[in-house]
């Protein structure tokens, strides 16, 4: 199936976005389930409530912007998820100060895991501050960063 551009997408919709508060992080289209995913997030989080809001917001728009070509297609917005991994500077900025798990592609002494508080991070690296001490990892060699995920 033929779809315009995600960040022509995204840009579009950030007018609604915006002033419902709503940051939208990432957008994904399953050519196999012709459904289109807005994944949004805001600084309390995302309920059900809130996609709902979101949901009702962009449905007549989105369908003027028509990204499918009018070819039929499901919309669904929805949070990130707990364990989603960062891809963007904003998502590593909001979680700045915050625990975070790492994984490698490759061990570096001896472990491919890491958990810690993210502290920095660039273009280049990554540095997370462990129990016993701080580490930088190149981002070439990260496979993966995202939220710690805590039950208590």
């Amino acid at each position: 199936m033929n779809v315009k551009p995600l960040n022509e997408l995204k840009t579009f919709l950030e007018q609604y976005a915006a002033p419902m508060g709503i940051e939208i992080v990432d957008i994904e289209f399953s050519d196999r389930e012709r459904a289109l995913t807005i994944f949004i997030e805001t600084e309390s989080g995302v309920d059900l409530d809130t996609c709902e809001a979101f949901h009702n917001a962009i449905m007549d728009p989105i369908d003027q912007f028509d990204p499918t070509y009018d070819a039929p297609y499901t919309l669904n917005v929805s949070s990130p998820g707990l364990d989603r991994p960062f891809k963007t500077p904003r998502d590593f900025e909001r979680n700045l100060g915050k625990d975070v798990e790492l994984k490698l592609f490759a061990p570096l002494k001896g472990k491919k895991f890491f958990e810690g508080t993210l502290v920095a991070f660039d273009e280049n690296t990554i540095t997370i501050k462990t129990a016993k001490e701080e580490l930088k990892f190149p981002r070439n060699r990260v496979a993966k960063i995202n939220k710690a995920i805590k039950f208590d």
